[in-house]
């Protein structure tokens, strides 16, 4: 007879020093905005009005239309927009206003928190997976797990949580950090996970159900934040290819079944390569009843400067 399987024990699981991690990231290396105001509006107006040219001045109009008439204006993005370095110009749009909600997945969120924590992130996986261990990083795990704790215990969302624990730590790199910002604005960052998926969850402080639970508040922050879209808002999707396009076509549902008319919004998903989900779940589904959706594709160190600088420039 075959043996009865059991999960596995983890709490022998070893972890490590961050310190002792080479990283391939560092803030040093980070986008950085310019000294003086640019004016991009003579390079904006000399761009062809036609296809992606034409769309895109059309998105900035719209973000910045948003911004003005008090819409909202969620981004919603992947762990490599922060590994690309652009953590500071997206913090300027979010102190200026314009950003009004952050919708992170997992690798977002722990990117940003070990940026905010030691300035540098991105280990290298084939190096460390070798050894057993890749995502073992004692402060990494054990610091947001115990925020995670914590966010589960008072009925707060995960970005909340996180966000909470490096503004009371004084964390030294929290002006490079979104989630520090996002305490620091007034301004909501939702964190939506898959077990088993993120290397917060390999360490023995990991609990599926303080997981589960703070990613459920946080789904239900993005919902509401979704209500508001209707007449002007706009949802932007920076580099997430499943988990975001599948949690926001959920929370778009249940705004709608709740009675909330969230039809006439834009939408724009900016990658390197244009995805299923993406494609249908953010740009073309949500908009079928009325809206805008565009695609842009390019490297995000490149495509997320130019989208800030041009919305900094119509401000």
């Amino acid at each position: 007879m075959k043996k009865s399987l059991k999960p596995i024990d983890m709490a022998s699981v070893k972890t490590y020093p961050l310190q002792n991690r080479i990283n391939k990231v560092s803030v040093q290396d980070f986008a950085t905005l310019p000294e003086s105001e640019t004016d991009l509006a003579p390079f904006l107006a000399s761009l062809p009005n036609i296809l992606k040219g034409q769309d895109f001045l059309a998105l900035v109009d719209d973000i910045v239309t948003a911004s003005e008439n008090e819409k909202p204006v969620i981004v919603m993005m992947g762990g490599h927009v922060i590994k690309c370095g652009l953590s500071p110009l997206l913090i300027d749009l979010t102190k200026r206003g314009v950003i009004t909600g952050f919708a992170f997945n997992g690798a977002s969120s722990i990117h940003d928190f070990e940026i905010a924590l030691i300035g540098e992130t991105s280990e290298d996986v084939s190096a460390y997976i070798q050894t057993g261990q890749f995502g073992m990083w004692e402060e990494t795990g054990q610091l947001m797990n115990a925020a995670i704790q914590h966010a589960a215990d008072t009925n707060i969302g995960m970005g909340e949580a996180l966000g909470r624990q490096l503004v009371e730590m004084d964390a030294p790199y929290n002006p490079y950090s979104l989630l520090a910002a996002g305490i620091q604005y007034d301004v909501p960052i939702t964190v939506h996970v898959a077990i088993g998926t993120d290397i917060i969850h390999q360490h023995p402080s990991a609990k599926g159900a303080t997981i589960g639970a703070a990613s459920f508040t946080d789904f239900r922050l993005l919902t509401t934040l979704v209500t508001d879209l209707e007449d002007g808002g706009v949802v932007l999707n920076l580099g997430s290819a499943v988990i975001l396009p599948e949690v926001f076509l959920k929370a778009l549902t249940i705004a709608r079944n709740l009675g909330h008319t969230v039809s006439h919004f834009t939408t724009a998903n900016f990658d390197m390569n244009q995805q299923y989900r993406p494609v249908e779940n953010v740009v073309k589904r949500p908009t079928e009843m009325g809206g805008k959706g565009y695609t842009f594709t390019g490297h995000h160190e490149l495509m997320i400067p130019l989208l800030v600088q041009a919305i900094r420039s119509r401000l």
